[in-house]
């Protein structure tokens, strides 16, 4: 059985964080940013001559354009009639045969997210062969999950700030992620909170060594779960080991150079936490390696997850493969439409028992929130918008 057509489709939802919306949405690549009022994601179907589906997500937000192009373009054609993986070993081999062709084309960025939403759209398609859920074939011993809350940024509003974290407390929320730069503000959800609920903050590689030291040292009273991407360059991986001797835990790895860089990432010693992105680090079989090499190098792993499409349900049945007080990061935000209206919204919630990633999309949700469509087989490439 071969691959036959490669199908991208670009969807936007709408969605309310419960804060003023801005007048118009600006150009900004960060999902988490104040001005954002519709969340993009990129999803791939890839279709075998049988006519089975598997679903993958590629990462990219507002520039997804660009990883779309990459798909078209380079990777798509890649996989087109080659036969379809069997077995996990024979997806990792055709992958490897990928990243090794493509490789000149950057190891990071656009095209190791094309290959990510390949990679999970592979896994799907083997759940569906093997009429296995995909958390079974990584070889979980659980299938409930919790979920904890990735709060978009309020703009380091100090009271908007504690007025949202008790809003996602009250529903349920123990673990909670802000997005906030600014001490007083990260203090202020501390203070709203109550002793026993985690608190981490992601600030999205905004200091220097320096800077992020002196920050470090006022969140340290907070007892912060962690302190996610602190430093820039991302890849200073030394400036995270030495700012680990601040005394807060330090969490990084969405933007290392795929699963390769988790090596340099835990050799440094600069993390805590270890945070492969499946729909950028490789998709599953990648992350699969990272989880290794944290048990080697003894690092706790929580996968990032700023997805809603194939992405989150791969990152929940990975969620499933780790230690049971691993928690699966979700976008806390309400969208207009669910793309998965069967998936439970609960906090905590049990993965479904269908092959693969256990969901399809809603069809009606792809077309009325389609941006773009475009189906590669060997006609060649056809555009829909």
């Amino acid at each position: 059985m071969k691959i036959t057509a490669i199908e991208v489709t670009r969807i936007s939802i709408p969605f309310d964080a419960h804060r003023p919306q801005p007048d118009e949405q600006e150009t900004t690549y960060n999902a988490a940013s104040p001005s954002l009022k519709r969340m993009e994601t990129l999803l791939v179907k890839v279709i075998t001559e049988d006519g089975l589906e598997g679903w993958g997500e590629a990462f990219g937000h507002l520039s997804n354009a660009v990883t779309e192009q990459a798909l078209v373009s380079l990777v798509a054609p890649f996989f087109l009639q080659r036969p379809v993986p069997s077995t996990q070993q024979e997806i990792a081999e055709v992958m490897q045969s990928a990243e090794q062709a493509l490789h000149a084309f950057g190891r990071s960025g656009p095209v190791r997210y094309a290959l990510s939403a390949l990679d999970i759209a592979l896994w799907d398609l083997l759940g569906k062969l093997q009429q296995k859920p995909l958390w079974q074939l990584l070889g979980a011993t659980r299938h409930q999950i919790e979920r904890y809350a990735s709060l978009v940024s309020y703009g380091n509003d100090s009271n908007e700030v504690a007025q949202q974290v008790r809003r996602a407390h009250a529903e349920g929320f123990r673990t909670l992620k802000l997005h906030e730069t600014h001490p007083a503000a990260i203090a202020a959800a501390r203070q709203a909170l109550p002793p026993d609920a985690d608190l981490m903050v992601d600030v999205n590689c905004p200091w220097s060594r320096e800077q992020a030291q002196a920050v470090a040292s006022e969140l340290r009273p907070l007892q912060l779960g962690w302190l996610e991407e602190p430093v820039w360059p991302p890849d200073d991986f030394l400036g995270l080991s030495l700012l680990r001797k601040a005394g807060v835990p330090l969490a990084a790895g969405e933007n290392v150079d795929g699963d390769m860089g988790f090596v340099n990432l835990f050799e440094s010693g600069a993390v805590d936490v270890a945070q492969p992105s499946v729909s950028k680090v490789g998709g599953i079989t990648s992350a699969l390696r990272v989880f290794e090499l944290a048990r080697q190098y003894r690092v706790k792993v929580v996968p990032h997850c700023f997805y809603y499409g194939a992405g989150m349900l791969a990152t929940a049945h990975l969620v499933a493969a780790l230690p049971t007080d691993i928690k699966m990061e979700i976008p806390w935000v309400t969208f207009e439409a669910h793309l998965y209206p069967t998936l439970p919204q609960s906090v905590s919630f049990s993965l479904s028992d269908a092959p693969g990633l256990g969901y399809e999309p809603d069809p009606a949700v792809l077309n009325d929130y389609r941006l773009s469509l475009t189906r590669v087989n060997q006609q060649g490439v056809s555009r829909h918008v």
